[in-house]
């Protein structure tokens, strides 16, 4: 063999591509199930049939389940009458005799009938056949399928012929002979298979594998080997002659190629050769595409595409998608007018005729279905028009702008603001889009006037439509909206805000509503700025009662001072001076309305706070001009360590609102975890507290900002507490004034937790200020991309996931860490979460084999027989343990003694159990 010849042979040992992959699941057959590629099916958009619908197919053969890998290829072969079973039963995974392959090699090419079973048959004595298959072998060695000299060949007859399991390399030369490819096979008879494991290859089998290779029907298994002596189960035989029937000249009689023509009514339409064939659909017929091994959906198939239907007395049981791309073209024009059987269009030189018929469909702007009456002239439509059958015939009228007069009722599916459009779904179910123009249309909501940005989706409306112009929406029933604008006055009950255009509106305020402010932990409505110049500018957020649910600070109009010195207090006047942390000097009105804080006062006063503005104090101020709107005595500053200076003992603390502090080390620290912390554990750019001492120049506490993830070991609903451990320790964290969310964000209670899950918990210092449950999924590994750092776990529901590792993953697997998917393979069970920094944990659970005892109902307990007197016999099993054998899942009475089984075990309880 040339080198050349070597190293394609090679290369195609390798090759992942399904296109390629026959032998690697019918040849080659190892791991066969995961060699093929999916390729999704997308619905064309220029359907103008009704959406189909029926049952799942349900499988042919009991042992042969949905999603099985050689599902296709057996459900095709049966169809055709190739293959067959027994009660029911294929029985995917059995070997396959050298006379049952016979059998259906002459099925594949239509000789069966020429079997002669009126004469008796007669072999040779040595060459051992059962009595059913003799006439077909005979047959076989008739058509050429078999060469006499070779399978009867002294050293072929020390078993019995018949019985004996058909080998790799003896399935390549009897496909090659069915294909009628034997002068290949013979071409390629001198050269080397290019497989490592070559030399096992028999010599009167090497062309034949050449051959298959040569025709990208074959590759290797892993290490390039083929393994030419290997057993083919008849699934890998199945799928082997189904894929071959693309090299055939030979279609059986059932099977039949075309163009869907129409689709509807539970009847495919199927144009071939000049004639429509009508097929009827059942929940029996199965669909599949060329181009993947997994069942696709009636809805995936679509008018006008290429297909092949296996089906006897016009029955489809096999449809399978082979070219998606509708054979359709569109041409677009001013209507004019419609007489029988034809369409005319507008054009320079007159009209254009284009012939219809009872089955061309006529649809509105929206794609309703009308009569072709109903078109007017004028209309901008499209036609659509078949190209497959040559006559070219409109399938589809469809207006595209025709004139529009209406009031409707309906639902807000989208809004587009920049192109000035809405689309509705109206109360008959149909979807379509009108545009309004500047100044001319009304938006409105219980007699409030609204702007286009201020529509939500899904909404309730009245609308009218005028010329195709939208005139009016009205509002009947929102789902929430938002609004935007600065406060000017805040109660316990309403807010009023003004509006960009000047105007100023209040609302309500619903029970509790959320309070959101950049850069302040669990804020309050005391926390928000009401000034008829100067407040926040919010977001708020409306439900369908118009009442505020949510206001959301997006920027504050104030001056800010954190730690401002104070340089005087003036009584009389008023005026407070101070100096910023740049040393500039400030001087700001006080007055009743400002917001004052000192010393945890429940009424604080002018004249209270007065005797605190003492030269040199510290105060936080927000101001708006020359007006201050709070003042509050220093107590604390938050912010980001900019840098730290052991030798000065000094720190640079850079706050939320850009100041930067430079400030004496702590008395003590305040970390999570660390019982004696100092600063030496507080890293630059670490979130900090700094609290201070009564004279303020004294930090008493740094308190460090942190977030973690803690293991939930008790319960105490009664007294508000949660019990928890990490690898540095345990505690108990107090939650009465926690807020707890759960991952989807929202509100829990301690009653929604369990032992043994996890939370991730945010600290300021050892204090707890939120608290999240984690999600934890377990199940077994689906699949797993390494390179592209996804991993998709099917847990015990039969749910899947995926899980992207794009921010990183740790791998844990009988104590080990690693920091790659590569190690995590589809046999593994495993429990997957994210940690507290968004990091992908997953923790391999550990399996063991074992023999079946018993069952200890009383205590739950598994029992299983020891290997040696050593071995732990007894095991606690999950109240919801998943009991299974393949696909089938089984209950615990199903379990018999000496049964072999796998545990699988989730912190030493059994949460799944699969009988061998």
């Amino acid at each position: 063999m040339s080198g050349q010849k070597r190293s394609k042979h090679t290369l195609r040992a390798y090759s992942t591509q399904a296109a390629s992959a026959v032998l690697a699941g019918a040849i080659a057959f190892g791991g066969a199930g995961t060699a093929f590629a999916e390729t999704a099916v997308t619905p064309s958009a220029t359907s103008t049939t009704t959406t189909q619908t029926a049952a799942a197919a349900s499988s042919i053969f009991s042992d042969v389940k949905t999603g099985f890998w050689a599902e296709k290829h057996i459900y095709k072969l049966a169809s055709q009458g190739i293959v067959v079973g027994n009660n029911g039963l294929f029985r995917p995974g059995d070997s396959v005799t050298q006379q049952e392959a016979v059998l259906m090699a002459l099925r594949f090419m239509k000789l069966q009938d020429n079997v002669d079973s009126a004469t008796d048959v007669v072999l040779p004595t040595n060459f051992e056949v059962n009595n059913y298959y003799k006439p077909y072998v005979v047959l076989a060695f008739q058509s050429g399928l078999l060469d006499k000299t070779a399978e009867m060949a002294a050293d072929n007859l020390k078993t019995s012929w018949g019985a004996r399991k058909a080998s790799r390399e003896w399935v390549a030369e009897l496909l090659i002979r069915a294909l009628g490819k034997t002068s290949q096979a013979a071409a390629a008879a001198g050269e080397t298979t290019g497989f490592a494991d070559d030399s096992k290859v028999s010599a009167n089998k090497r062309g034949y594998i050449n051959a298959a290779v040569d025709l990208g029907l074959a590759n290797g298994l892993d290490g390039n080997r083929f393994d030419p002596q290997g057993a083919v189960t008849r699934a890998q035989l199945a799928t082997f002659f189904s894929r071959a029937e693309a090299h055939s000249t030979v279609q059986p009689d059932n099977t039949v190629s075309g163009t869907v023509s129409a689709l509807k009514d539970g009847k495919l339409t199927l144009y071939r050769g000049g004639s429509n064939s009508t097929y009827n659909l059942t929940a029996a017929t199965a669909y599949f595409t060329s181009a993947s091994e997994t069942r696709i959906s009636l809805n995936e198939i679509q008018p006008y595409t290429k297909v092949t239907v296996i089906g006897a007395t016009y029955n489809a049981a096999y449809v399978e998608l082979t070219d998606p791309v509708q054979q359709i073209e569109s041409v677009e024009g001013t209507f004019a007018k419609v007489t029988p059987g034809v369409i005319w269009i507008d054009s320079p030189s007159g009209y254009d005729q284009y012939s219809y018929d009872e089955n061309t469909v006529f649809a509105d702007v929206n794609d309703a279905v009308i009569n072709a009456s109903a078109v007017t002239a004028g209309s901008k439509i499209k036609l659509t028009r078949e190209t497959y059958s040559g006559t070219r015939k409109v399938v589809k009228l469809q207006v595209t702008s025709g004139i529009v007069n209406k009031t409707a009722s309906g639902t807000i599916q989208g809004i587009d603001t920049a192109g000035k459009k809405i689309t509705f779904k109206n109360a008959a179910g149909t979807i379509e889009s009108f545009s309004w123009e500047d100044g001319t249309t009304l938006f409105s909501s219980q007699n409030a006037v609204l702007q286009p940005a201020d529509l939500r989706t899904n909404s309730a409306v009245n609308y009218t439509v005028r010329n195709n112009i939208l005139t009016s929406v009205e509002v009947t029933s929102a789902t929430e909206r938002t609004v935007q604008g600065y406060i000017v006055e805040l109660t316990d009950s309403t807010i009023v805000y003004k509006k960009s255009d000047g105007t100023r509106e209040v609302k309500l305020l619903a029970a509790s509503p959320a309070i959101v402010i950049p850069n302040v932990t669990n804020p309050a409505a005391a926390d928000l700025i009401a000034d008829t110049v100067g407040g926040d500018n919010v977001q708020l957020t409306l439900n369908s009662s118009d009442q505020v649910t949510k206001i959301e600070v997006t920027s504050r109009q104030i001056e800010q001072y954190t730690g401002a010195t104070v340089v005087a207090y003036n009584t009389k006047t008023q005026l407070l001076t101070f100096t910023d942390s740049s040393n500039k000097a400030h001087v700001v009105l006080l007055n009743a309305s400002t917001k004052l804080a000192y010393d945890g006062a429940a009424s604080p006063t002018l004249a209270g706070i007065a005797s605190r503005l003492t030269e040199g104090r510290k105060v936080d101020v927000n101001s708006v001009g020359d007006r201050a709107l709070s003042v509050e005595s220093t107590t604390k500053y938050s912010g980001t360590v900019a840098s730290l200076n052991a030798t000065a003992r000094t720190l640079v603390l850079k706050l939320t609102n850009g100041q930067s502090l430079t400030l004496p080390y702590p008395l003590t620290v305040d970390y999570f975890g660390k019982a004696a912390a100092s600063m030496a554990d507080v890293a630059v750019n670490s979130q900090v507290t700094a609290v201070l001492a009564g004279n303020q120049d004294v930090i008493s506490v740094l308190r460090v900002h942190t977030a973690v993830q803690l293991e939930i070991t008790s319960l105490n609903s009664a007294a508000n507490k949660l019990g928890v451990k990490w690898s540095g320790g345990t505690t108990e964290l107090y939650t009465l004034t926690i807020p707890m969310t759960n991952d989807a964000g929202q509100t829990i209670t301690i009653s929604d937790l369990k032992v043994g899950g996890f939370i991730n918990v945010k600290l300021d210092g050892s204090s707890p200020t939120s608290i999240q449950a984690v999600k934890v999924s377990s199940g077994q590994v689906a699949a797993v991309d390494a390179a592209a750092a996804t991993l998709t776990v099917k847990d015990y529901t039969g749910t899947s996931q995926t899980f992207a590792a794009a921010g990183g993953v740790r791998v844990v697997r009988d104590g080990v860490t690693t920091t790659s998917l590569a190690s995590v393979t589809t046999a593994d069970r495993v429990e997957v979460r994210k940690d507290s920094d968004g990091v992908i944990l997953v923790r391999v659970l550990t399996q063991l084999s074992k023999v079946f005892s018993r069952i200890d109902a009383g205590n739950n307990e598994l029992q299983v027989k020891r290997a040696t007197l050593n071995d732990s016999y007894r095991y606690v099993m999950a109240a919801n343990v998943y009991i299974h054998q393949g696909d089938t899942t089984l209950s615990v009475q199903s379990l018999k003694e000496n049964d072999n089984i796998i545990l699988y075990f989730n912190n030493d309880v059994v949460v799944e159990i699969v009988k061998q």
